[in-house]
């Protein structure tokens, strides 16, 4: 595996090869990432893979500082799962300057669930992104299903800027109990790990009122809520939403149900795609 800790470098590697797979994370790896890597590795050349915590997604009061690093043990697992570049930049080495410009994605798409609850979120994603498609002139970027919103969003924005880079989206991997993996996982406390899968059990309950056709899915969500919060969590949102583009649902429309909710100082997310739903 070749590491780039600088863009000359990934760029004078990345030369000999037309089509790039990559895949983008802040590191402390798992096997949701693994699999999004696996999947890369079958539609490139070459797979890339990179490592960038980035200060531009992370609000003032949020984990930046304290969010999980494990460079030797990410290196270990990317080599023994074949990746074949990492690029792994500094701060000072992706902003040089203070990053004045910014990609600024639609409100109506970014300012609702997750970007409520996290303003300018999805401007620092999308700034870090474009500017790591700038870095590895991908051919395929494969980015998972987990951060579902985040996936519309990027899609969007290669869409709307043309960028030469097939979107792929890789299915949410999940533990044997169904808690949706995530490098956040690291902070559960052993007792905070066991109630954690409370979490996609209530999106599976709002789930299957809308499978059923439930007259009322907002009380249904509000009963979620109010039972997750009873258990000692803090929910943000549960909710079920239109596929193409997280609007509140009407008869027919695919459907996800996505949540967000908090234990103890970890803050969670997970989400479940449904097929249409009955007219």
């Amino acid at each position: 595996m070749y590491i780039a800790h600088t863009i000359a470098e990934l760029r004078e590697h990345l030369g000999a090869y037309r089509h790039p797979a990559f895949v983008p994370t802040m590191g402390n790896l798992h096997d949701g990432h693994i699999a999004l890597l696996t999947r890369a590795r079958t539609l490139g050349d070459v797979s890339v893979v990179s490592i960038f915590v980035n200060r531009l997604q992370f609000a003032p009061n949020e984990d930046f500082d304290s969010y999980p690093r494990t460079w030797q043990a990410d290196c270990t697992r990317l080599r023994e799962a074949g990746c074949d570049v990492l690029f792994a930049p500094k701060e000072p080495e992706l902003y040089p300057e203070p990053q004045t410009f910014a990609v600024q994605p639609p409100s109506e798409l970014a300012d609702i669930l997750e970007g409520h609850f996290r303003p300018g979120f999805f401007t620092g994603v999308c700034t870090v992104v474009m500017k790591l498609f700038a870095c590895v002139q991908p051919r395929v970027a494969v980015f998972g299903k987990k951060d579902y919103q985040q996936l519309m969003i990027i899609r969007r924005m290669v869409s709307q800027f043309a960028l030469p880079i097939e979107m792929v989206a890789g299915e949410t991997e999940r533990a044997t109990d169904g808690l949706a993996l995530s490098s956040r996982n690291a902070y559960l406390s052993a007792p905070e790990r066991a109630e954690a899968v409370h979490l996609s059990q209530a999106l599976q309950r709002i789930a299957q009122a809308v499978r059923s056709g439930h007259p009322d899915l907002a009380a249904v969500e509000a009963e979620q809520m109010q039972a997750l919060a009873a258990r000692g969590w803090a929910p943000d949102y549960l909710t079920a939403r239109r596929q193409h583009d997280l609007q509140p649902l009407t008869a027919g429309d695919a459907a996800v149900v996505l949540g967000a909710a908090r234990l103890g100082t970890t803050r969670l997310i997970d989400n479940l795609e449904l097929r249409q739903q009955p007219a």
